[in-house]
């Protein structure tokens, strides 16, 4: 079983995100967070293998956030996601240990099993 962490401040897309998990076969969520204070936590309590961390989070950022799940917990897969196009997303995207980008739209069951989990 893969375990889940949903990392979202918009209740109506973490219920889409908790619902496409929900069709790949083998993975639960096992948590929400609505702040990466929160999905520090979170991710040291329930020990997910994949974090779906959203970028633009109150407290600290979804960058931020990564880099502090990743430091305690290395072996997590984190995939940062948004609405900012690819190439709009912040610099420091692109070095914080996340393991892909996807936009929100494009969150679907084959995206999430497509990932290198573990």
């Amino acid at each position: 079983m893969v375990d889940v962490l949903i990392v979202d401040d918009q209740p109506p897309f973490r219920s889409v995100a908790r619902t496409v998990v929900g069709l790949v076969g083998g993975w639960t969520v096992t948590a929400e967070a609505e702040t990466g204070e929160d999905a520090v936590r979170l991710a040291a309590d329930t020990h997910p293998q994949v974090v779906l961390m959203d970028i633009n989070l109150p407290g600290i950022d979804g960058i931020e956030a990564t880099r502090r799940v990743l430091a305690a917990h290395p072996a997590v897969t984190v995939v940062l996601m948004s609405s900012y196009a690819a190439a709009d997303l912040p610099a420091d995207a692109a070095d914080c240990g996340a393991a892909a980008y996807l936009h929100k739209e494009d969150l679907t069951p084959a995206a999430l099993r497509a990932l290198r989990v573990g």
